[in-house]
């Protein structure tokens, strides 16, 4: 049997009409930049998210750049992150002169370990960016305390957890803006790179739309420097197409993660603590991946590709240990729970279309592996 670590084209046959009537109306209307579907799909993403505004962007990695950009974040600034995470967190702060200061992460949950953030605090740190990963939200209860006790902006990278819930407060809706990618993997994903920032502040969103086009308002004439970091609106067009199957599609993963948990529980793997399976500790987990911990991680990634079963590790390096980010003088040991999970984590494939009969499998060969003689 094949499992796929992810399968977008059966995704895609379930709509391909609908996206296709829908991409028919942007080239129809031959309006690409700005065009009416952005609005749309921005006034759609908000009220998705509990928010007052939304600013669509070229990226995920975008949104978290502009957001930086809207906070004055600059040279001589410092802001809190994870070092477990996607680069663009860790780099869009590089990016502006801005140093990343980095913070261990929960062993639970994989999300930034708010109790560690206070001491993390220097007379330059501005922000707080922490990541909800896998689809499960960061601890924002104590984050945001911490945020108003010393007038620091919060970023949230909710890249992979749209319509995940802290305390049922949708991601992005709790610091002053949450960042979103439709990367194609994402759970709700466009045909290319797309992103979107959410915010509860009219400032800052009309802040953000004036940086997303080169700083002008109006044509030509230019409030601040800002960049080219517009969303398509043939891609705003397919989030559109896409949002109203978002939830449905995120049962069917939290179905699928349950499954998981029932097979895996009748085999040894995890009694005999070989497996360690997720943990939902933060509301509503929409897991973008299913992340296990796993003895001999390598070897068993090795004997599933074998088996013709897909995955992934997310992340094999740690930000601290990147060769880029060798001049902030992080070594290794210093967060040992980051460089832990990037040694033992491994994720496995989960998607609504996944099958029982796959996710069985997947179970059944990991099983062999770790019981074989």
């Amino acid at each position: 049997m094949n499992v796929p670590l992810l399968d977008l084209k059966a995704q895609y046959a379930s709509i391909q009409s609908e996206v296709q009537r829908a991409i028919s109306e942007v080239i129809e209307a031959q309006h690409f930049i700005q065009g009416p579907q952005v609005k749309e799909c921005e006034a759609a993403i908000a009220e998705y998210c509990s928010c007052s505004h939304a600013v669509g962007v070229s990226s995920g990695t975008d949104a978290v750049l502009i957001s930086l950009m809207a906070a004055g974040i600059g040279s001589g600034s410092e802001v809190i992150t994870t070092p477990y995470t996607f680069f663009a967190t860790a780099g869009s702060i590089a990016r502006l002169g801005a140093t990343p200061v980095f913070v261990d992460i929960d062993r639970a949950t994989f999300n930034i370990n708010p109790g560690l953030i206070p001491e993390a605090i220097t007379s330059k740190t501005r922000g707080i960016l922490p990541v909800h990963l896998f689809g499960q939200m960061a601890e924002m209860g104590p984050i945001t305390d911490t945020a108003r006790t010393h007038n620091l902006t919060v970023i949230e990278d909710a890249a992979q957890a749209i319509g995940s819930e802290y305390k049922s407060k949708r991601a992005g809706s709790i610091g002053h803006y949450g960042c979103f990618s439709f990367f194609p993997s994402k759970n709700l994903g466009c045909f290319g790179d797309g992103g979107l920032v959410v915010t509860n502040d009219a400032e800052s969103a009309e802040r953000l739309s004036v940086l997303r086009n080169h700083g002008a308002k109006q044509k030509y004439y230019h409030k601040l420097v800002g960049g080219n970091f517009r969303l398509d609106t043939l891609q705003a067009a397919v989030v559109l197409t896409k949002l109203k199957y978002l939830d449905q599609w995120t049962r069917a993963r939290q179905d699928i993660a349950r499954r998981y948990e029932i097979l895996f529980s009748s085999t040894q793997v995890v009694k005999e603590n070989f497996v360690q399976l997720p943990q939902i500790r933060n509301g509503r987990h929409i897991f973008n991946q299913y992340v296990i911990r796993a003895t001999e991680r390598d070897d068993l990634r090795e004997f599933l590709a074998a088996h013709s079963v897909g995955t992934e590790i997310y992340y094999p390096l740690p930000m601290h240990l990147q060769q880029c980010f060798g001049y902030l003088g992080y070594h290794p040991g210093d967060f040992p729970e980051s460089e832990r999970a990037a040694k033992e984590t491994l994720a496995l494939p989960i998607y609504p279309e996944l099958s029982s009969s796959q996710a069985e499998y997947v179970v059944e060969c990991i099983s062999n592996f770790y019981m074989r003689t």
